[in-house]
């Protein structure tokens, strides 16, 4: 692993030399405003093999981060720029967020299960089966403001050794909300392979990657019953034919941030949507983006896991307080 205190122009790639950030695209007019001319893309950290789930922990002023294949939890530190490992093994954890209590979830593909890490360090499961059966592989989380848990169980972790552990499916891929009392029921069914998901500022929208479809999708959804369900599906983005949404959050003007990536120029990185799910700017990063999250004093840094790598920008919007 390779710690950077900031961007020091690897063999693959380097910094912008000059301001504004030419990888930083302006698509439509509106994302001028959420830019800043004065801030360049960093590489933070490199030498993971599948970077994901990053989450800031603003106590520590650190970033934490899945590297799924390697089993381990990464941590950068902000003001060193020191790496370590934070936790080995980590039962492959990809996606995470903390809850309203400031504790750590994650999600486990080895363990097929979602953990909570207590302020003690003890790491407990909060939801491993559902109708007696074994979950998949959950694969990312949001918390919302009743305290609830919800989640994405793709299979991608059954699938091989690789990220996870090869075992037969026992559910369908279904997104799941964990009461805080811990009940656990299916929100969202028959989607194909759902992945990355995140709430409108307000939680009056679920968002949800549906990344298996062809074209992927981003599909929004309306939260009904008091918050405790959520109503039929629209397609609010279409990838296109090579488009590959992954995770995503919003900030909070209701934009989503979404980590993106194809292995072409201008596939890989970051695209920007608005509420209405218009494409309104780009960041291109030399990998492609499976996750991303807001972090900082302010939540205007954008930490984005990138494949191998780590990057972040300054940006001049803020993320919803929940990620």
């Amino acid at each position: 692993m390779q710690n950077q205190a900031r961007s020091d122009g690897s063999p693959d790639w380097s910094p912008s030399q000059r301001y504004p950030d030419s990888a930083v695209h302006v698509i439509d007019a509106s994302f001028d405003a959420l830019r800043l001319p004065l801030a360049k893309i960093e590489r933070l950290a490199t030498g993971c093999r599948w970077a994901e789930g990053p989450v800031w922990w603003g106590d520590a002023r650190c970033l934490l981060w899945s590297d799924i294949p390697n089993n381990r939890i990464l941590r950068w530190d902000e003001e060193s720029g020191a790496v370590s490992v934070w936790r080995r093994p980590s039962g492959f954890a990809n996606g995470a967020t903390r809850d309203r209590s400031g504790r750590l979830i994650h999600c486990e593909h080895g363990g097929r299960r979602l953990v909570r890490t207590e302020c003690d360090g003890r790491v407990v499961a909060i939801a491993e089966r559902f109708d007696g059966k074994r979950l998949n592989s959950p694969n990312d989380v949001v918390c919302k403001s009743d305290g609830s848990i919800w989640f994405t169980d793709p299979s991608f972790g059954l699938l091989g050794w690789y990220e996870g552990e090869r075992a037969p499916q026992e559910l369908p891929t279904n997104v799941y909300r964990l009461d805080p009392n811990g009940e656990l029921s299916v929100v969202a069914e028959g989607i194909n392979q759902p992945n990355g998901l995140a709430f409108s500022p307000d939680e009056s929208v679920l968002y949800i990657v549906e990344s298996r479809s062809v074209p992927r999708r981003i599909l929004a959804y309306d939260v009904v019953d008091n918050g405790r369900a959520i109503g039929g599906p629209r397609v609010l983005i279409d990838a296109g034919p090579k488009g590959t949404p992954d995770g995503f959050r919003c900030d909070t003007a209701g934009n989503l941030w979404c980590g993106w990536g194809m292995g072409e120029a201008g596939l890989d990185g970051v695209h920007v949507f608005n509420p209405q799910g218009k494409l309104i700017g780009r960041i291109d990063l030399p990998e492609r983006c499976a996750n991303l999250c807001f972090g900082g004093v302010h939540r205007n840094r954008l930490f984005m896991a990138a494949s191998t790598s780590v990057y972040a920008l300054y940006v001049n919007t803020q993320g919803v307080a929940y990620c």
